[in-house]
């Protein structure tokens, strides 16, 4: 019996213990209802607490009584407190502080708050990239991120840009790694992506980016598109917006009347006769109003985004289509997009997210931005001739190399199509409260058809287009053998090109904080990258009936299949690496934090494949010392990085020799055609290599004010080059070229700064302000041995070489003739110190450079560094106003102290030319700028200074007004809100350049920037939306 009473009280005090305690679990997410890992969850009053699993789940037991309190507390979000009263499930939603120094950023394999950053990195959410209505990513960055800068190489639809992270930094490549959701894309590819799926761009500047290591030298781009919400009903967003496109400007090109006074002066003066008898011809054709034209764009968006307790999904369908302001539906750009992005729960602790991004693309393009683009012949069209004459285009007869553009962009036929297949299939398990694991696949696969079909065409006498006989439109016949002949008619050319990314990545992260003021975190991890492209393309003549309903390589005529041609080849990369980052923290105050990556290129030889690439950083919050009173500087943080990060993107079996030279050889006395040494080999070839060196300071001015500001050197070594090399290499024969070596260094150092201002978003007026500006000093500190500078872009047809890579100089740099005015009269050339070879009154005067006497127009002995395209210094600048429903926003950019070469212009006596040469001189006194005009020989068009303006410029690049209607209303109608906003693009640009756009990037490479040969401008955009959300 006292056994069983013993047992009977043991029992009872087990349940009484066991009643006692209580488990509570739940999910805590923010207020989007992103589940949030990491969160700090402590029974109040006690040491007991736990944190937040990868999917923001919690589960802790406590003893359970009538004040029991759980406490939820994450850095850069508000500590919330909540009475459990007996509940054993409870989900909590905690809001993200004001602060933008609290604000989580996105970094290699992980992410942080801006508080515990110790590199330099920004942010730019989703909405401000949306609010802009742009077809690409990366144009909506212009203006937004200190340090990078945005140039377009056309503004034409479906137009790229250069995206360039403080400053040019290699002869090559510049630009940066750009990831979308763990995704590797390049530029190019960024059309693809519909920028209303974004929900954050993260921007990393400095070394901390090395985590990527040779593929990080340029910067990192992260881009995270919209996720769902955990526990959440089905939400709807719909959106459209519908706007019409114009050129920002017209240039000042002479009327019919004035062009008639300017070349019959210009033939005067060259001992000519005048070729118009008759001065007083009126206005003439204005070929800038038969080129552009009013151009639609619309765009439509729907997104569906939710969740259940072990699930979340975001889905979405897009379209938008562009046609251009030159050529209409000739250069239109059209796109789809489809987006799922769903995260599901396995187990308690086992995670799977799955993306898939699906973009299907048209492309229609004209020639652009090069010489004999058809801007280039509107400027240089005469607007004597009309633009049809005795039924048919009329030819512009007087220059071999201009062409009627109306008739160029009727005879154009390109277009490109794209399928583009992306995803990620990733594995995440926690493994307890400090350890977890992620595991990831991800694919980027590309189908890319490119069709051209050129009609025969007949554009006049001698003209250079002409791929007809005559103008009735007869084939030009070839000769295929001795007196054999057969016609070369219309052509098709077709390609087919596949691409495929494959990424594997495996990482570990962890985290634990030890007596709550030592914080350890550690990433260790592999990746293996392979890219791999396949392209066949073939040429095919004699399409019937000219036309291109039948331009298909398949409907050719050609007799035996001459003439027709077909290529082909493949490539495959594979990059292995291995990398480790290992983060300190002491009370949040003093932060250290240490990467080291190794890298496996197939880009490079036995000889160099392996690279190693370390960094160091650290923060020291100053304001958070027991020593620090200051209260207007409520936040001060300092930090600095260095590191060593390397850059890949050169082309394939670069250190190869390949066989894709011309040989001739002699088999049994026969001569007979084969292959031979094409590029020369470079066993020893190695990657670029950047070292970066980064002094920051984070401020947060009375709790209101946040300023960053960066000094930076980022100096890249080992550029890759191809220099002329001796003929001894045997590489000069047909076909052949010089090895890619490793030769020349270029230095960049600059200073960043931001100021941002939030208004309290409980008021009803609100307010925000932001302003951003860098200066950049660009400088090559070494070309290659043996090599004085390598060559780059050409001035006019057939000029002089006109940018330069050389020391000494930013890259890129203009090389001319300075000039000092213009020679009045004989006297002042007689009297002159220095001798001009052929000058008379009226020609520009060159300076003497060496101060030898002579002006010397047969070396560089005399030229200089006239000029630069890269600007001294960027500004941006961002405001928004939000007030009872009304929101008024606006984007300013700027780009000051940059130069750009005025090369659209053809010299050619009967070439069209701009109205500032009304202001030339014509006697004694008459002008000091502009020179005199000339059919005769004269050194006013050899390449100076003459020809190169001031770029600077500052331009409004969205101005937008919106109204929401009241919450009462759109109840009404079970909506959540509904949003109507009228906003324009490149609403003005204030400017000295002469040109139609002055922000020009780099059309044909690293050195062709800031070259103007009639640049497809940026349109001016006036658009009307509507955002419905339920």
């Amino acid at each position: 019996m006292k056994n069983y009473f013993i047992s009977f009280l043991l029992a009872t005090s087990l349940v009484s213990i066991h009643s006692q305690n209580i488990t509570v679990s739940g999910v805590v997410s923010d207020a989007d209802g992103i589940e949030l890992p990491g969160v700090n969850v402590v029974v109040v009053g006690t040491n007991n607490g736990v944190t937040c699993d990868l999917n923001g789940k919690y589960s802790i037991q406590a003893k359970n009584n009538e004040t029991l309190q759980l406490n939820f507390s994450f850095i850069g979000y508000e500590t919330q407190t909540i009475l459990v009263a007996g509940r054993t499930k409870i989900d909590v939603t905690i809001n993200e502080l004001t602060k933008s120094l609290d604000e989580y950023v996105v970094v290699g394999y992980g992410k942080t708050t801006v508080k515990e950053l110790t590199g330099a990195t920004a942010k730019i959410k989703g909405e401000n990239v949306e609010k802009l209505n742009i077809a690409r990513m990366d144009q909506a960055l212009q203006g937004q991120v200190a340090g990078v800068a945005i140039n377009t190489n056309s503004g034409s639809p479906g137009g790229s840009s250069s995206i360039r992270i403080r400053g040019l930094s290699t002869f090559g490549d510049n630009d940066p790694l750009i990831l979308v959701d763990g995704v590797v894309y390049d530029s190019e590819g960024l059309n693809a992506l519909n920028p209303s799926d974004i929900e954050s761009i993260n921007v990393l500047k400095d070394a901390t980016a090395g985590i990527y290591g040779v593929r990080a030298a340029n910067g990192v781009i992260i881009v995270e598109t919209k996720k769902g919400a955990r526990n959440s009903k089905p939400k709807f967003e719909v959106s459209t917006f519908y706007g019409m496109q114009e050129t920002t400007k017209k240039l000042s090109l002479l009327t019919a009347s004035q062009y008639a006074v300017i070349k019959n002066q210009m033939h005067l003066n060259g001992g000519d006769p005048r070729p118009f008898q008759n001065e007083a011809l009126g206005v003439g054709t204005n070929w800038q109003d038969t080129i552009f034209q009013n151009a639609p764009l619309a765009s439509y968006n729907l997104g569906i985004t939710g969740g259940t307790e072990n699930s979340s999904y975001s889905i979405g369908g897009a379209y938008y289509s562009q046609d251009g302001i030159v050529g209409g539906g000739k250069a239109n750009f059209e796109r789809y997009n489809g987006r799922v992005n769903v995260t599901t729960d396995l187990s308690e602790k086992l995670t799977l997210s799955s993306i898939f991004l699906f973009t299907h693309e048209s492309r229609s393009a004209l020639p652009e931005n090069g010489i004999g683009s058809v801007l280039y012949n509107t400027i240089n069209a005469f607007p004597t001739d009309p633009v049809i004459e005795n039924g048919h285009y009329s030819y512009l007869e007087e220059v071999s190399d201009i062409i009627n553009p109306v008739a160029q962009i009727i005879n154009t036929h390109n277009q490109a199509l794209v399928n583009k297949l992306v995803g990620k299939q990733e594995i995440g398990y926690q493994l307890n409260e400090d350890f977890s694991i992620t595991n990831r696949l991800s694919y980027n696969y590309a189908l890319v058809d490119n069709k051209s079909f050129s009609p025969l065409a007949w554009y006049g006498p001698g003209k250079y287009a002409n791929n007809a006989a005559n103008a009735d439109l007869d084939p030009v016949l070839v000769e295929i053998a001795d007196s054999t002949f057969i016609e070369r008619g219309a052509s098709v050319f077709e390609q087919r090109a596949t691409y495929l990314d494959l990424n594997y990545e495996g990482f570990i992260n962890y985290n634990h904080t030890f007596d709550k003021s030592h914080n350890i975190k550690a990433t260790l991890g592999t990746s293996v990258f392979k890219r791999r492209g396949e392209v066949l393309n073939g040429t095919a003549y004699n399409i019937p009936n000219n036309s291109i309903d039948f331009a298909d390589i398949s409907a050719n005529l050609a007799p035996g299949g001459f003439l027709n041609n077909v290529g082909s080849y493949e490539f495959e990369e594979r990059l292995l690496s291995t990398f480790l980052r290992a983060e300190y923290g002491y009370k949040y105050k003093y932060l250290l934090s240490a990467i080291v990556r190794r890298d496996g290129s197939t880009k490079f030889g036995t000889n160099n494949r392996f690279g190693f690439f370390p960094t160091v950083s650290g923060g020291w919050i100053i304001s958070d010392e027991d020593f620090y009173k200051s209260k207007a500087f409520s936040f001060l943080k300092l930090r600095t990085s260095y590191g060593v990060s390397g850059n890949d993107q050169i082309e394939n079996f670069a250190y190869r020799a390949l066989l894709n030279g011309e040989g001739v050889y002699v088999f049994n006395d026969i001569i007979t055609s084969g292959v031979a040494l094409g590029r020369a080999a470079n066993p020893d070839l190695k990657w670029e290599t950047t070292r970066q060196l980064n002094i920051g300071l984070d401020i947060e001015l009375f709790k209101a004010i946040d300023i960053t500001m960066n000094y930076f050197t980022k100096n890249t070594y080992n550029l890759l080059f191809q220099p002329d090399v001796s003929g001894v290499l045997g590489s000069y024969g047909p076909g052949g070229s010089p090895p890619i070596i490793n030769a020349g260094d270029v230095s960049n150092k600059g200073f960043e700064l931001e100021l941002g201002y939030q208004s309290d978003p409980k008021r009803e007026f609100q307010y925000n302000i932001n302003v951003n500006m860098t200066a950049i000093e660009n400088q090559v500190m070494k070309v290659p041995d043996g090599v004085d500078f390598i060559p780059g872009a050409y001035f006019g047809v057939g000029g002089n070489v006109a940018t330069r890579f050389e020391v000494g100089n930013p890259i890129g740099y203009f090389h001319g003739y300075e000039t000092n005015g213009i020679f009045q009269n004989q006297q002042q050339i007689d009297d002159a110190d220095v001798y001009q070879e052929g000058a008379q009154p009226g020609d520009l005067i060159f300076v003497d450079q060496n101060n030898d006497g002579i002006i010397s127009f047969n070396d560089d002995l005399d030229k200089t560094n006239i000029g630069s395209a890269i600007p001294k210094l960027n500004l941006g600048f961002a405001a928004s106003i939000n007030y009872k429903g009304f929101d008024l926003s606006t984007n300013f950019y700027a780009a000051l102290g940059q130069q750009i070469i005025r090369n659209f212009e053809r010299q050619q006596p009967y070439a069209n030319q701009m109205s500032y040469v009304f202001g030339r001189w014509s006697g004694e006194n008459t002008s000091n700028e502009h020179p005199r005009v000339t059919t005769g020989a004269t050194r006013n068009t050899i390449f100076s200074d003459y020809f190169v303006e001031d770029g600077s410029f500052i331009r409004c690049r969205n101005l937008q007004v919106g109204y929401t209607l009241p919450k009462k209303f759109t109840q009404k109608f079970k909506t959540e809100s509904i949003r109507f906003y009228l906003s324009a693009n490149n609403l003005f640009t204030i400017t000295n350049y002469q040109g139609y756009d002055p922000d020009i990037g780099a059309t044909a490479g690293t050195l062709s920037a800031g070259v103007d040969y009639g640049f497809y401008p940026q349109a001016k955009t006036i658009m009307g939306g509507l955002i419905v959300k339920f």
